[in-house]
């Protein structure tokens, strides 16, 4: 069954939303037997009629802003009055709660915001996303995500808060988007309820207050999803070349993880899109075209240019950014087969996992694992395992469940129902990005399961509201009570997962989830057929409707209680580094801030006949990260072979832990700078293109955001990219480009070959250089090198 929408003629003002309703939608056909059914014996997605068209062209632009505010307030024709001041409610509560307490994680991720400051500083910089302003190598993304924040920094001036207010706001547009594309064909219900889904969601309330690419890939894919639905209602080409340019923008974002849902997209129009098949493919293929122009325009600028008129491609290892596409940042990530990452993509011969992954995500898979090693282990309960079921599983279960309703209640619905459209589009983005992360090799964090929390969230809106209409029926009331019961459940053992936090809430949500899901199944058909045999008894009926408001509200409660704590607490808690997560700390896994809490070290490792196990007590504090223990420099016990990373201030302690300035050498948290040798980079800075260079992207971030004036980041974010020979940096040191070196962050040696060889680096290489013809001063706690004083 299919709606027209009323389309005044083009060129007319942008009408009043209450001067054309929707049209009326036809009621069931009474029965032979008796008189008219009621809407609980229809159908579980009843047709929603389409809410009004306005004109279309530049000539209908005056008209649209001039009523957009009240259409604003008003919302649909067709909504009660309490809708759009509780949809308003909802944008203002995300704004305030992403929005609360912002800058408590400073830089948070210092790698993003270094690069957000030379935007600020440099176009040249802004335009390809480099780590500095003087255009050494640029980070390991596409610069799109970077835009928005180096945009609010040249507005606002850089600091925490303009550099990580965009994202927060962010959340709004997407927590918006969402509501809009399941209020498309679902009651104001459902899209609220999604929308608050999606904002208590604790990984989506990390992200969005977070500076990583991640909260412009889930707004674009959301903004993609819209597109596709508002498509399928009338085969509209132009929404979906909308579609094909949100994906070509998400691959500017994130690159080849925006495409994840691609597949699955593109199936749903050819499939349901109401017009003939020719078409279909013919639209599609407009979409790809627009999606290939918006994201592929930057590409061909940076393949064209000269080399050496352009920063170094961080990441690869031939400064292309196809490779680093298709290799460390694409395909890589599934086979584990990184070559330029952590790891390097390659392990010495002999070494074997010996029993228990690295938890959260550090590199440890080698020859003869088959689970995802470091990365964890692989496999359909990824998602529900360890920590990371905590930061987007909450809901996840009831999603599925929920899909399956909507598939199997809408089976015999027509090819374009639009409903069964939406269960397809947020189904099938669920489906495909879920099974990539949880069979993927690579290297794999918990954040990135934001990328899952609209499809979750669009699916737990769409279901709980069909359900909620069709409760008098028992199938359906008893579904829904299940649902609720599963989740309530599944919460008491997320929230088990941290037994010291808020005990008493695991108990609150299991017992009042259980009670409410008994409740809903009282309230239905009972009280239905209760109503139907005292008719005429004042109150019958008012006494079922009064019990299923009170149990779908406890219910509710019970079901955002959990990750609306943990959304809660991940706001209330500072983040910084490169590896976070929400919600508070899971044993025997990452905490908060990016570091993680003390316990045993690592797994033990067998290297060339040798046992190697990390250091007990090697894990840092929160937010500092890895301290010097893991994977710190060997000592001799079989270790031939693994790569050597010291600290930026000396090696870790391997009983205590504690080592140099940041975690594994700077590699995750940066260094700590000291306001002395925050002053030695500034001096004369002006006279250098960059006023120090050292190893690592973090290291090299810390220093250029506590100075700010350009750091050059040898090797990139890994110390490991063949960015600069050695014979190229002392041409630059000769020329007078580069004033410090800033000592102790290197990589001396990486993974070698097949023989087990480790081989020094080219950021090693210049290490020995300047070590051997300059001299070290302690300046505030940090080894420098004056590279314009060579020694005799």
């Amino acid at each position: 069954m299919t709606t027209t929408s009323f389309s005044p003629p083009a060129g007319e003002p942008w009408p009043e939303a209450a001067s054309h309703p929707p049209p009326e939608v036809p009621q069931p056909a009474p029965d032979a037997a008796g008189p008219a059914r009621t809407p609980a014996a229809g159908p579980l997605f009843p047709e929603f009629p389409l809410p009004p068209t306005g004109p279309r062209g530049p000539a209908s632009w005056s008209g649209r802003l001039r009523t957009l505010p009240a259409r604003a307030w008003r919302g649909r024709a067709d909504d009660p009055r309490w809708v759009r001041p509780a949809l308003l409610a909802l944008l203002a509560a995300t704004a305030a709660l992403y929005l609360w307490g912002l800058s408590a994680s400073g830089w948070a991720n210092a790698f993003y915001s270094a690069a957000v400051q030379a935007g600020s500083q440099s176009w040249k910089a802004f335009f390809y996303g480099s780590s500095d302003a003087g255009n050494f190598i640029t980070v390991d993304k596409p610069p799109l995500s970077l835009w928005p924040m180096a945009l609010s920094a040249r507005v606002f001036g850089l600091s925490s808060w303009s550099v990580l207010a965009p994202q927060a706001l962010m959340a709004v547009a997407t927590v918006g988007t969402l509501y809009a594309a399941v209020r498309r064909r679902f009651s104001p219900l459902g899209g609220l309820l999604a929308g608050a889904a999606l904002a208590l969601t604790p990984v989506a309330a990390l992200m969005f207050r977070f500076n990583n690419p991640d909260a412009l890939l889930v707004l674009l894919l959301t903004l993609a999803a819209y597109g596709l639905v508002r498509a399928t209602e009338t085969a509209s080409t132009r929404w979906l070349v909308f579609t094909g340019v949100m994906f070509g923008l998400g691959f500017l974002t994130k690159t080849l993880q925006a495409f994840l849902v691609l597949p699955a997209f593109a199936v749903v129009y050819l499939v349901v899109a109401p017009t003939g098949l020719w078409r279909r493919a013919r639209q599609l293929l407009a979409a790809g075209l627009a999606m290939v122009v918006a994201g592929g325009w930057w590409v061909a600028v940076v393949e064209l240019v000269p080399a050496s008129a352009r920063p170094y491609i961080g990441g690869s290892q031939d400064d292309s950014f196809l490779s680093l596409t298709f290799g460390y940042n694409g395909f890589g990530r599934l086979n584990g087969n990184e070559t330029g990452s952590v790891g390097g993509g390659r392990f010495p011969t002999g070494m074997t996992e010996v029993p228990g992954a690295m938890p959260g995500g550090m590199p440890g898979a080698v020859a003869g694992s088959t689970r995802g090693g470091g990365w964890g282990e692989t496999g359909i309960t990824r998602l529900f395992d360890g920590d990371v079921g905590g930061q987007i599983a909450w809901l996840l279960p009831a999603a599925l469940i929920l899909l399956l309703l909507g598939l199997w209640a809408t089976r015999r619905y027509a090819r374009t129902d639009t409903a069964r459209a939406a269960f397809l589009v947020w189904g099938g983005w669920l489906l495909c990005t879920a099974l990539t992360f949880s069979f993927m090799s690579g290297i794999f964090h918990q954040y990135y399961t934001v990328a899952l929390a609209p499809a979750v969230a669009a699916l737990v809106g769409m279901g709980a509201d069909g359900l909620w209409r069709a409760r008098h029926r028992l199938p359906y009331a008893a579904v829904l009570a299940g649902t609720l019961a599963v989740t309530a459940v599944w919460a008491y053992v997320l929230l088990g997962r941290s037994a010291e936090f808020l005990p008493w809430l695991r108990w609150a949500v299991l017992v009042g989830g259980l009670v409410a899901a008994v409740g809903l199944l009282l309230a239905g058909p009972p009280a239905a057929r209760l109503a139907a045999r005292s008719a005429g008894a004042p109150g019958a009926s008012g006494v079922g409707g009064r019990l299923a408001t009170v149990a779908g509200l406890v219910g509710l409660a019970a079901a955002f209680g959990g990750p609306a704590a943990y959304a809660v607490d991940t706001v209330g808690t500072p983040h910084t580094g490169s590896i976070v997560t929400a919600g508070p700390s899971v044993k025997g896994s990452f905490g908060p801030g990016g570091g993680r809490h003390g316990g045993p070290g690592g797994p033990a490792f067998v290297a060339n006949g040798g046992t190697f196990t990390p250091p007990q007590g090697g894990q840092g504090a929160p937010g500092g990260g890895f301290g010097g223990a893991w994977p710190g420099a060997g000592t001799g016990d079989g270790t031939d072979g693994w790569r050597e990373r010291g600290t930026a201030g000396g090696r870790g302690n391997g009983t205590t832990g504690q080592g140099g300035q940041g975690g594994m050498g700077g590699l995750l948290n940066g260094a700590k700078v000291g306001s002395e040798a925050t002053e030695a980079l500034g001096q004369d800075a002006d006279r250098y293109t960059w006023a120090a260079a050292t190893s690592g992207s973090q290291n090299a971030a810390s220093y250029q955001l506590a100075s700010g004036v350009p750091v050059m980041a040898l090797g990139g974010f890994n110390s490991t990219d063949p960015s600069l020979s050695l014979s190229a940096f002392q041409q630059y040191v000769q020329e007078g480009k580069v004033h410090w070196f800033i000592g102790g962050g290197g990589s001396r040696r990486t993974p070698g070959g097949a023989d087990g060889e480790a081989r020094e680096t080219q950021t090693a290489q210049i290490e020995s250089w300047v070590e051997s013809h300059f001299t070290a001063k302690t300046v505030g706690g940090s080894t420098l090198y004056d590279l314009t004083a060579p020694t005799s």
